[in-house]
C-alpha cells in the first residue's frame, strides 16, 4: 500500500509542476536510434542480387545482400491503384518470424498491373500508368516517377539499416549492461563483426531505474526518402510543434512513441499519445507521401538544407537547381520494412491516397458534432442536473455531459459509485429527455481486486498482458495495482466487447458513448510511464514490435461493442492513444494541454497534422486542461474550438470550476456567443464529415491544400480551412485589437479567390496578408467565393432537437458570378444512411438563378425546408425573385442586408427540385 502512495503522489506531484523532460528517452538514449543515426550517408552497405529477379502482374521480388555481413534479405515491390507503390523488405530466413503490422489498414490495397521497362545488372524499371520506379542495383536504390517528375527516392542518402537477427554472442559478465553513464563494449564480436555489436545497449539495455532483457537483441530497421521537388515537409503527428516538420540537425529527431504526457512541452518533437507514421513533401510542382507501416518505437530525423549524394542525380533528371533535396529518415526498433509511396501529384491526391489505405472516419451522429461539457469530475447526479440545468437558464447549447473517472466504484470499470450515483438510468434519461447524451470513461487498466468481476474474470481466463516469465503483469495506474488486457488476442477483445451489452452493463443505455483515456497505455511506475518492451502479447509478441498498436486496439474493441449493443446506432468513441488507421473508430484529441495561450495556438497546429494523417475529428481541452484560464483567454478559446471538428472544454480535478456562467457576464456572453455560431454551422459540419467519409478529404485542410503554389501559405499554421469553403483565422494573441489574415493567391500568383466576411459579407480580393481589426467577438472567418454553405439559424438547447428546422444557403459568388455547395441530410443518427436513406444535394447559382440537383434520388424523408438564401457578391440589387417549385410560380421578397441580399422565405421542402430565378 505505501508503494502505491507514493507512485500516486510522485505522479500527482509530477502533474502538478508539468512535463519533466528528463523522464523520457532522447535518441542517444535509445540504442538502436543512436545506432541507427551514426550510419554515414553515401556508402549503403546494400546491394540487389544479379539474377534473383521474380516478376508477377503486379509486382517484383528480388534479393538484396548485406555486402558487411553477407546476410540475405527480400525486396518485395507492388504497384497500387491510386498513384501509389508498396516496398516490402524482410529477411530471407530469419531466425524467427519477424513482426508485421496489421489492423492498421483498412483491407488489403488492391494491385496495379506493371510492366518491365528494363531488366539488366545495374537497373531495373518498372511502370505502371504514368508513374515509375527505377530500382538501381548498387548501392541499392529505388527512385519513384509521377508522370516523369521524380518525386521520392528511397536509400537515395544510403541510410538504410535492417539489422538481422542473431544469436546473443558470449558475455563473460552477463551483468553488464548499458546506461547512461557507462557505454563500455559489453559483447564479443560474431564472425561478422557489425557496428550494433559494438553498440552496449544491443542486448540489454536500463533508462533511469528501468531494465529491458531485450532477449531478442539489435533488430532495427531504417530508410530514408528524398523528395526532390519539396519545398515542406509535414505530417508523422502526434507532436506539439509546428504543422511544417522543422530539420532536426543537430538536434533531436521527431520521436513516435505512444507516451503518456502531462502538461506537454509546445514547440518540442517530443513523443505524445498518438503515433501516425506517414509523411508528406509538398513543392509548388507536386506533392508526395511516405507511410511507414511499422508499430514499434520510431524516430525520424528531417533534413531541409543538407547535402546528400542524391543532389546531382536529381539536378540531372529532374533539371532542377534544387542542390539539397529535403529528406526523411525513419528508425524503428523492430520489425520489418514496409511502406507505401504516395505519388499525389497534388495535396488533395496523396491525402486521399492515403485514406484509401488507412480508411476514414465513420459519419458520427450529430450530436457529437456539437459542443460537449467534461471536467475531472462531475461530483455526482446532483451535480450534473445543476450544470445541464444552469445550461438552459443562461440559453447556452449543449450536447454532451461527461464523466471521468470518479464515477465508478474504486476505479473499477463498468461499474458505478452507487453513493455519488445511485440511480444511473434515471440521470441518463433525464439527459435522453432533453435531447443530450451522457459520455462516460473507461481505462484499459483493471483494478486488481479478487471482488471485481472483469479481474477475476480476466485472471482465470488469461486474458492479461504478461512478463517474461509468463505471468500476469501488475502495473500501477488510477486504481493502484492494476493489470491490462492484451487486446492483441480477439478473445480478450471480444470478452471486453461483451461488457458493453445492456444486459450485462445494466446501468447504461444504449444512448450513453464512450471514452477510452490512458490507452497508450499508461503505466505511472513503468519506463517512460507506460510498459516495458520485454512484456508478451498473443504469439509470444513483445510489446517493443507493437506498442504504438495498443490504444488502436482497445478501441477497435470498444468500437465492436457499442456496435454489437446497438447495431443500428453510430458508435461515439474518444480516445487519446492512436496510430494510423485509428480514425476508422474514434475521435481524438491532444490531451493534458495547459491554459496558456502558446496551448491555445498549438491546438490548430496539431489538430492540422492530424488531420492530414486521416484524424479530422480533432479537438483541443477547452480552455486547457491544467492551469486556470483567464476570462480573455477562455472566451478565445471558445471561439477557436467552435471551428475545430471535436468540440470539447474540459480541465483537470484541481482547476477551478469554469462552467461558462462561473465567469463575469462579458465573457458568458462571448462564449455563449461562440457555442450558438457552431450550432448554426452543423449542416456543413455534417455533410463535410459525410463527404470525408465518401472520399477521404480532410475535413480541416492547411491552405497549401488548394493553393498548392503560393509558397507563403505553406507554413501557415494559426489560419486554416474548412474542405475548400471556409477559412477560419481564430484569435489566438492575448490583448490585441487586430490580427493579420493571410488571403491565398491562385496558381498564377496574381489573383486570388474572392473571399466573404462571413459576420457583414465584406468582399476581401487581394492575395497576401491583410490587417483585420477584431472585437472581443470577432472570429475571422471568410467564406469562399464559389461556394454554397448551409447553416441552420434557429439554436435550440441541443443539436438533436434541430433536425427537422429550415435551413439558410449562403451563396458567396466568384468573379464570374457563380457558386455552388453541397448539403448532406439523414435521420442523424444510424447507420440507415448506408442503405441509401438520405438526402444529399448539390446547389448552384449561375449568376441570375438558383437551382438544385440531387446526387441521389431522396430515399430520406425530412421535415426540413429553405427558410432563407442569402446572397453575396451580387453587383447590384435584383428587383424581384420568384421560386418554381412542381410548376407553380410565387413571388418572393429581397431585402438587403449588410453587403448582401437576402431573399426571404422560399419555404420550399429540402427535398422538392426548385429554382429562385433573380431579376434585375
Amino acid at each position: 500500500m505505501r508503494l502505491i502512495i507514493f507512485v500516486l503522489i510522485a505522479f500527482i506531484f509530477q502533474m502538478t509542476f508539468g512535463v519533466d523532460p528528463n523522464n523520457f528517452k532522447k535518441c542517444e538514449q535509445s540504442s538502436f536510434c543512436r545506432r541507427c543515426r551514426k550510419i554515414p550517408p553515401g556508402n549503403s552497405k546494400f546491394a540487389l542480387v544479379p539474377g534473383s529477379m521474380n516478376t508477377y502482374s503486379n509486382a517484383i521480388t528480388i534479393d538484396l545482400i548485406n555486402k558487411d555481413t553477407q546476410h540475405l534479405f527480400v525486396v518485395k515491390l507492388e504497384a497500387l491503384v491510386n498513384n501509389s507503390y508498396r516496398l516490402i523488405i524482410d529477411e530471407k530466413t530469419p531466425l524467427r518470424p519477424r513482426y508485421k503490422v496489421t489492423h492498421a489498414l483498412v483491407a488489403e490495397p488492391q494491385p496495379e498491373n506493371i510492366n518491365i521497362e528494363k531488366e539488366d545488372q545495374n537497373e531495373v524499371v518498372l511502370t505502371s500508368g504514368y508513374n515509375k520506379a527505377v530500382i538501381v542495383a548498387d548501392p541499392f536504390r529505388i527512385d519513384f516517377y509521377e508522370n516523369n517528375v521524380l518525386a521520392v527516392s528511397a536509400n537515395a542518402k544510403g541510410l538504410m539499416n535492417f539489422e538481422h537477427l542473431r544469436k546473443k554472442p558470449f558475455n563473460p559478465d552477463e551483468n553488464v549492461v548499458e546506461n547512461s553513464d557507462d557505454v563500455s563494449e559489453t559483447n564479443e564480436k560474431g564472425p561478422f563483426a557489425t557496428p550494433q555489436e559494438d553498440d552496449p545497449g544491443a542486448w540489454e539495455e536500463n533508462f533511469n531505474s528501468h531494465h529491458d532483457s531485450k532477449p531478442y537483441g539489435p533488430e532495427a530497421v531504417a530508410l530514408d526518402f528524398s523528395f526532390p521537388e519539396a519545398e515542406a515537409l509535414f505530417g508523422i503527428p502526434e507532436h506539439a510543434d509546428s504543422f511544417i516538420l522543422k530539420s532536426t540537425s543537430g538536434t533531436e529527431p521527431y520521436r513516435l512513441y505512444n507516451l503518456d504526457v502531462f502538461e506537454y512541452l509546445i514547440d518540442s518533437k517530443m513523443a505524445l499519445y498518438g503515433s501516425v507514421p506517414v509523411l508528406y513533401a509538398h513543392g509548388t510542382q507536386c506533392t508526395a507521401g511516405v507511410l511507414w507501416l511499422n508499430a514499434a518505437e520510431t524516430w525520424v530525423d528531417i533534413n531541409t538544407a543538407e547535402r546528400n549524394v542524391v543532389s546531382s542525380i536529381v539536378s540531372f533528371v529532374s533539371g532542377s537547381r534544387k542542390t539539397d533535396p529535403q529528406s526523411a529518415h525513419f528508425m524503428s526498433e523492430t520489425g520489418i520494412i514496409d511502406t507505401f509511396i504516395m505519388l499525389g501529384p497534388s495535396p488533395m491526391d496523396a491525402f486521399k491516397q492515403y485514406a484509401s489505405l488507412t480508411g476514414t472516419a465513420p459519419l458520427p451522429q450529430m450530436f457529437a458534432l456539437a459542443y460537449h461539457q467534461c471536467r475531472w469530475n462531475y461530483n455526482d447526479a446532483a451535480d450534473v442536473e445543476s450544470v445541464v440545468t444552469k445550461f438552459d437558464e443562461f440559453d447556452i447549447p449543449m450536447d454532451s455531459m461527461w464523466l471521468d473517472i470518479e464515477y465508478t466504484d474504486g476505479k473499477k470499470y463498468f461499474t458505478w459509485n452507487s453513493y455519488k450515483f445511485p440511480e444511473p438510468l434515471e440521470m441518463i434519461k433525464n439527459l435522453t429527455d432533453l435531447g443530450r447524451h451522457l459520455i462516460i470513461i473507461i481505462d484499459p487498466h483493471i483494478k486488481r481486486d479478487n471482488n471485481y468481476f472483469f479481474h477475476k474474470n480476466c485472471t482465470d481466463e488469461g486474458y492479461y498482458v504478461k512478463t517474461k516469465e509468463g505471468k500476469d503483469y501488475e502495473g500501477w495506474c488510477w486504481p493502484g495495482a492494476a493489470s491490462y488486457p492484451d487486446f492483441f488476442r480477439k478473445d480478450v477483445r471480444d470478452y471486453y466487447a461483451q461488457q458493453y451489452l445492456l444486459e450485462n452493463f445494466r446501468t447504461t443505455t444504449g444512448d450513453v458513448m464512450l471514452w477510452n483515456d490512458m490507452n497508450e497505455p499508461s503505466v505511472f511506475n513503468g519506463p517512460e510511464v507506460t510498459m516495458p518492451k520485454d512484456l508478451l502479447h498473443e504469439n509470444d509478441w513483445e510489446h517493443r514490435n507493437l506498442h504504438n498498436l495498443y490504444g488502436h486496439m482497445h478501441i477497435m474493441a470498444t468500437f465492436d461493442g457499442l456496435r454489437n449493443r446497438d447495431p443500428k446506432q453510430r458508435p461515439f468513441i474518444l480516445t487519446r492513444s492512436h496510430y494510423a488507421g485509428s480514425q476508422r473508430y474514434a475521435a481524438i484529441w491532444t490531451g493534458d494541454n495547459l491554459a496558456d495561450w502558446g496551448h491555445l495556438q498549438h491546438s490548430i497546429k496539431m489538430c492540422l497534422s492530424e488531420a492530414v494523417a486521416g484524424f479530422s475529428f480533432c479537438g483541443a481541452d477547452v480552455g486547457g486542461f491544467f492551469g486556470n484560464p483567464t476570462p480573455e483567454l477562455f472566451g478565445r478559446w471558445y471561439q477557436t474550438g467552435a471551428f475545430l471538428p471535436f468540440f470539447r472544454s474540459h480541465s483537470h480535478i484541481d482547476t477551478a470550476r469554469r462552467e461558462p456562467w462561473l465567469y463575469p457576464e462579458a465573457t458568458r456572453l462571448i462564449i455563449r456567443d461562440a457555442i450558438r455560431k457552431r450550432y448554426s454551422y452543423l449542416p456543413l459540419w455534417y455533410t463535410m464529415f459525410y463527404e470525408h467519409e465518401l472520399n477521404g478529404g480532410p475535413v480541416i485542410r492547411p491552405l497549401l491544400a488548394h493553393y498548392p503554389k503560393d509558397a507563403n501559405g505553406f507554413t501557415i499554421d494559426n489560419q486554416f480551412l474548412l474542405q475548400d469553403r471556409l477559412m477560419v483565422r481564430p484569435v489566438m494573441e492575448q490583448g490585441v485589437s487586430k490580427v493579420s489574415v493571410f488571403f491565398p493567391a491562385n496558381d498564377d500568383k496574381k489573383t486570388s479567390d474572392l473571399w466573404y466576411d462571413t459576420d457583414d459579407y465584406e468582399k476581401y480580393d487581394q492575395a497576401g496578408s491583410q490587417t483585420i481589426p477584431v472585437n472581443d467577438y470577432k472570429i475571422p472567418v471568410y467564406q469562399r467565393g464559389g461556394t454554397i454553405v448551409p447553416k441552420k439559424e434557429r439554436i435550440r438547447r441541443a443539436a438533436t432537437l434541430m433536425k427537422n428546422d429550415p435551413y439558410t444557403l449562403i451563396v458567396a459568388l466568384d468573379r464570374d458570378g457563380k457558386a455552388e455547395g453541397t448539403l448532406y441530410l439523414d435521420d442523424e443518427k444510424t447507420f440507415d444512411y448506408r442503405q441509401g436513406k438520405f438526402i444529399y444535394i448539390n446547389y448552384k447559382f449561375d449568376g441570375r438563378k438558383l437551382f438544385n440537383e440531387f446526387i441521389n434520388r431522396p430515399k430520406y424523408v425530412s421535415k426540413s425546408w429553405i427558410e432563407r438564401v442569402v446572397i453575396a457578391g451580387l453587383t447590384k440589387k435584383p428587383k424581384s425573385a420568384t421560386i418554381i417549385v412542381d410548376g407553380l410560380t410565387q413571388e418572393l421578397e429581397v431585402q438587403p442586408q449588410q453587403h448582401a441580399y437576402v431573399v426571404r422565405k422560399p419555404g420550399v421542402a429540402i427535398n422538392k427540385d426548385f429554382e429562385i430565378k433573380l431579376s434585375f
